[in-house]
């Protein structure tokens, strides 16, 4: 007999794909990892001229009103300018005299102890409420209404009806004090008590709105958890910082950047109850930006001192994304 031949190994031979597989790759697209080509070029091409009409309304916006008025800013700030002369070029002259002449040091340290006084105090509060409102006790609606009306408000109008609180004689916080035997200072005239003043006005205002946002995120935590926990013996302090507020980072981190760049650019309920006073232990960036653009006629010097309150808002708002960079989660699973 002849002596039987080993088998050969087997070639791999191209394979038909049947119908599940061809239909599995339509819909999520080839896995093999290929060189793209002119076709996938194409489509991203086509795909940008179908989402081009969509998006030009909202690239007018951002081009009009922040690119072209950042850029004119940053181009002001190296000239001279007192929007009556034809301008001349000064280079870093503005930069120079703003930390030289116009104590902008000064006001980025008001400004700075504006954000202390206004920040901490109001996530805690909002963050607080949010608490009690979750917690879906009776008469929860109502009091979301009430907690957030004060933003609906113009700040201008609040800033009066607060003045008028704050009335040394005739306000209703040194007439409650009287009641009881203290004597108010008087509010706005005083140094020590002009800035926290305007801060709890803000704070007043403001706290609400970010109520909303602490609320959504504690209503999208999932149920699931808090159940497990009750089952592992888990009270509600220790729910409330295992679970609750880890998941409220994203939430979180929206309500710091926001307030931190709305309180560096607080200027309207500033305006109306101190105008900077007494002497300039108010006088923030934004009210010494529109002091030097509108009173004395300096533009460059206005324009210099805008960029260096964009960039400080930058490095702030840089520096909490990269703090809560690896403490967010977006998507919950349990």
């Amino acid at each position: 007999m002849p002596a039987a031949t080993p088998a050969s190994p087997a070639v791999p031979t191209a394979r038909s794909r049947t119908g599940s597989e061809r239909a599995a790759a339509s819909q999520y697209g080839d896995l093999d990892h290929r060189a793209p080509g002119p076709t996938s070029r194409s489509s991203g091409l086509r795909s940008f001229v179908h989402a081009l009409p969509f998006l030009t309304p909202s690239l007018f916006g951002v081009v009009v009103f922040l690119l072209i008025p950042v850029v004119l800013v940053v181009v002001i700030s190296f000239l001279n300018w007192n929007e009556i002369n034809p301008a001349t070029w000064a280079g870093f002259t503005n930069y120079i005299n703003i930390f030289r002449f116009d104590q902008a040091a000064h006001s980025l340290g008001i400004t700075a102890y504006y954000v202390l006084l206004n920040i901490p105090l109001q996530t805690v509060v909002a963050l607080s409420m949010a608490v009690a409102l979750h917690r879906g006790r009776r008469g929860s609606g109502l009091y979301r209404v009430l907690f957030v009306a004060p933003y609906l408000s113009t700040p201008v109008a609040m800033a009066v009806i607060w003045y008028w609180v704050f009335d040394p004689q005739l306000g209703a916080v040194n007439t409650a004090l009287a009641h009881i035997g203290i004597h108010g200072p008087d509010w706005l005239s005083s140094s020590q008590w002009a800035l926290p003043v305007v801060a709890l006005v803000n704070i007043w205002q403001y706290v609400g709105y970010n109520m909303l946002f602490f609320l959504a995120g504690l209503q999208a935590v999932p149920k699931e958890l808090y159940e497990a926990a009750d089952l592992d013996g888990a009270n509600k302090f220790q729910q409330f910082f295992r679970i609750s507020f880890p998941l409220l980072n994203s939430t979180l981190l929206f309500v710091l950047v926001t307030g931190v760049i709305g309180s560096f650019q607080v200027f309207d309920t500033l305006y109306v109850l101190t105008q900077g006073g007494p002497g300039n232990s108010t006088e923030v960036l934004n009210l010494q930006i529109y002091q030097l653009a509108f009173t004395d006629f300096k533009m460059g010097e206005a324009a210099a001192m805008s960029v260096l309150l964009l960039g400080v808002i930058l490095i702030f708002s840089i520096g909490q994304f990269m703090f809560f960079r690896n403490r967010t989660t977006y998507e919950y699973s349990v």
